[in-house]
């Protein structure tokens, strides 16, 4: 690679179109934004993750490629989109002339990020799995056309989104902490609908930053809980 490989795919019209569909699908399916704001943020978190635990130029690259199409497999369908996602992307990258063993690395990056399925099983994937779970805000919430949001029509995780007016990934190098640090508005909802929205999520993390070497912690409203 040569610095230039993420932004190949970030103007790949194939990967845009799929980001595109794939998260008009999950919108008609009553979910959250998934669309680039989402796996631009998570390309950053994860990216700058591996790049304050001293990984190379190349891996911090392909953890923010697989970060990038980590969800374009909920095209095809929510269910297992881990996996359809990861073939969809091997695709891509062997078109555009991507090294197969980096191809390989991305691919196990975006086959374990889900939930139902997920390890830590490589730093990439890892970072992934943080990445795309502690992206909390209030503005993945679905928004009326003339820019308003129904509280009435609010799910749990819709509540809990909306409440989260702040959210930053933090690492520690030295302590060897990785912290999640959220403000949330409780008027839309409490800190313990938060757990029972996310506590698998925040387990999922925990392992990850296990696998990279790291405590889990996280800050809520300025007080820390883990």
């Amino acid at each position: 690679m040569n610095g230039q490989a993420f932004e190949k795919v970030r103007n790949d019209p194939e990967a845009m179109a799929y980001i595109t569909a794939a998260d008009e699908i999950v919108e008609a399916i009553g979910y959250t934004e998934h669309s680039f704001a989402h796996v631009g943020r998570v390309a950053s978190v994860a990216g700058k993750i591996l790049e304050t635990l001293g990984y190379s130029a190349h891996e911090v690259e392909l953890a923010q490629i697989a970060a990038w199409l980590h969800d374009i497999g909920n095209l095809v369908n929510r269910k297992d989109h881990a996996q359809s996602g990861a073939l969809m992307a091997q695709q891509i990258l062997v078109r555009l002339g991507f090294d197969y063993s980096d191809v390989a690395a991305v691919v196990t990056a975006v086959g374990h990020h889900d939930e139902s399925v997920a390890e830590p099983v490589t730093p990439i994937a890892a970072a992934l799995i943080i990445a795309d779970k502690a992206d909390v805000r209030r503005t993945r919430v679905r928004r009326e056309e003339d820019g308003s949001v129904d509280e009435n029509t609010f799910d749990m995780h819709d509540r809990v989104n909306y409440s989260a007016v702040r959210t930053q990934v933090t690492v520690d190098r030295d302590k060897k902490e990785l912290w999640l640090n959220i403000g949330i508005d409780t008027r839309y909802s409490s800190v313990m609908e938060f757990f029972e929205a996310f506590l698998s999520r925040m387990q999922l993390c925990r392992r990850a930053c296990e696998k990279l070497g790291l405590t889990f912690r996280m800050n809520i409203n300025d007080t820390a809980i883990l």
